[in-house]
């Protein structure tokens, strides 16, 4: 018997290295899923894209420009981990803004190169510096907005530069955590090289923030939203849209509520 449990033990310690190796390795092709650009959308939109070239690598993205002020924010958005951003295209009637900046992550779509943590975040400053500085936008009359994955991106402009708003989407205090949640076993904390930990820039954020979540979301449950928002160093509007989950928050008229009532009020000034 005892000879049986040791093989057994053996078994088990293989199996769990193995897999831990395997998490390891393939971590990046488990957190990033790249989408190609919708055809459609790709030629009825021909006339907003955009190309920037960041170092090697050239970017792509669509700018919807209308006025951009007082009430007429600008929305720069950064989408999922498996989201082809030009789907979003559809919903643009629905937000009281009207001026849009979306950009596929590198990889994506018709970007260059390889995503990754460090890449997406560079890419995002870049980004909004360029935009900014070619546009003559007014860093108060922007408003960054990230959905799950792009969460972790979105804070990170928002740390490391001045905008004014900020509206995260089923966000997440760190991909760690998160990680930890659905692969409890492993240890993911020393594993995960892609961490985005939103909770450690938080606190020095004062921009006012609108959180929006799904009550019954499986992949970024709602109390990692609310981890970070009680972190987040400036007022924080909180809204969990009941009856939706990670992939139908936007279905529900309360979210667009939320989001149009946050777009047009004065507590992104």
């Amino acid at each position: 018997m005892t000879k049986m449990i040791l093989e057994a033990i053996k078994i088990i310690v293989v199996f769990f290295v193995g897999a831990t190796l395997l998490l390891y390795l393939f971590q990046g092709k488990m957190i990033f899923f790249p989408q190609p650009t919708a055809a459609q959308n790709q030629s009825r939109y021909a006339g907003n894209e955009i190309h920037m070239r960041h170092g090697e690598v050239s970017l792509t993205g669509w700018f919807f420009k209308h006025e951009i002020g007082p009430g007429h924010p600008l929305v720069v958005y950064y989408g999922g981990n498996a989201e082809d951003v030009t789907l979003n295209f559809a919903d643009l009637g629905r937000f009281s803004a009207r001026s849009f900046l979306f950009m596929n992550y590198r990889g994506y779509g018709g970007s260059d190169g390889k995503p990754s943590e460090t890449a997406l975040l560079s890419d995002a400053l870049f980004v909004i510096d360029h935009l900014l500085a070619t546009e003559g936008v007014d860093p108060a009359h922007v408003v960054v907005m990230g959905r799950s994955l792009g969460s972790g991106v979105a804070v990170h402009v928002a740390a490391k530069r001045k905008v004014g708003g900020v509206i995260l989407v089923t966000p997440f205090d760190s991909l760690v955590n998160v990680a930890r949640s659905h692969y409890p076993i492993f240890p993911v904390g020393l594993m995960l090289k892609h961490r985005f930990d939103s909770a450690a820039l938080a606190p020095g954020i004062a921009t006012p923030a609108l959180f929006l979540t799904a009550s019954n979301d499986r992949v970024v449950p709602v109390r990692f939203a609310k981890k970070l928002a009680s972190v987040w160093g400036g007022p924080v509007t909180a809204v969990t849209v009941e009856g939706t989950d990670h992939n139908s928050i936007e279905t529900s008229p309360v979210y667009w509520d939320a989001v149009n009532a946050y777009l047009s009020s004065d507590r992104r000034q």
